[in-house]
């Protein structure tokens, strides 16, 4: 394992995001602020309390989720494109790295500014909610799991890219919609029957369930059924990396 290789694929991604605060991190933080002024604050005070908790507090784990996912598949896809757009990936080429180090330290890179970022968001929600979080480590640990599996997802999506709104096209079109339809804003067990059983197709409603149960012990699918079809998810991302280059796929593609 060349070490070297992947702390200098990692520094260098890292110093981008610095570099470039206030689009990586900033305007992620002010928009999902703004989610909490208009629902927390304005409607969350005019409305009643859901499984004990208040309105403002319950939509915080979703709220993060929406930024985590979004943020991990865009910094990810993006890192990777970028190379192979100006044509400095010959340079990852020629360096004496595996597709391994170059996974590990793209996605490392992706995963650690996404749980920055949702660690940000945690922290501005107090100034706008009140709120606990019941399991913390928990919570921290869904944070990592998460970031990790849609940072290696984006860099999937990184890959397939030939031009740059193929990459906004699986977060506006798919993630997006998936989250707000995944219990983001409400709990299922809001809705009707039938719509119950569909939203569990929802693969963001286990992400937000479990995410929820660390802060207040409760939530739409057992945490178990939650944590399970997480890494279910990311194992299934690994195995895809895992055949695009035994397949004989080349990054200069």
């Amino acid at each position: 394992m060349n070490i070297h290789g992947i702390r200098a694929i990692y520094r260098f991604e890292m110093a981008r995001t610095f570099r470039t605060l206030m689009q990586s991190i900033a305007s992620p933080v002010l928009s999902t602020s703004l989610y909490f002024i208009v629902f927390g604050a304005a409607i969350g005070s005019r409305m009643g309390e859901i499984d004990g908790t208040s309105y403002g507090a319950f939509i915080i784990p979703g709220l993060i989720m929406l930024s985590l996912l979004g943020e991990s598949i865009s910094n990810a896809s993006f890192g990777i494109y970028m190379p192979k757009w100006a044509g400095t990936i010959y340079e990852l080429l020629s360096a004496p790295v595996s597709w391994v180090e170059v996974v590990i330290g793209y996605v490392g890179a992706a995963a650690t500014k996404s749980v920055m970022l949702g660690l940000l968001i945690l922290v501005t929600a107090r100034f706008f909610v009140a709120y606990e979080i019941a399991h913390p480590i928990w919570m921290f640990g869904f944070l990592v799991l998460t970031s990790v599996t849609f940072s290696l997802f984006g860099f999937i999506i990184g890959l397939w890219a030939d031009d740059f709104q193929k990459l906004q096209v699986v977060p506006l079109m798919v993630i997006t919609p998936l989250t707000f339809l995944g219990g983001a804003f409400y709990s299922i067990s809001m809705l009707p029957p039938l719509w119950q059983k569909i939203t569990l197709f929802n693969p963001v409603v286990y992400l937000i369930s479990g995410f929820r149960w660390s802060f207040y012990g409760h939530a739409d699918v057992h945490i178990a059924v939650s944590t399970g079809m997480t890494l279910g998810f990311l194992v299934f991302c690994l195995g895809i990396v895992w055949w695009i280059f035994r397949s004989g796929w080349k990054l200069r593609n």
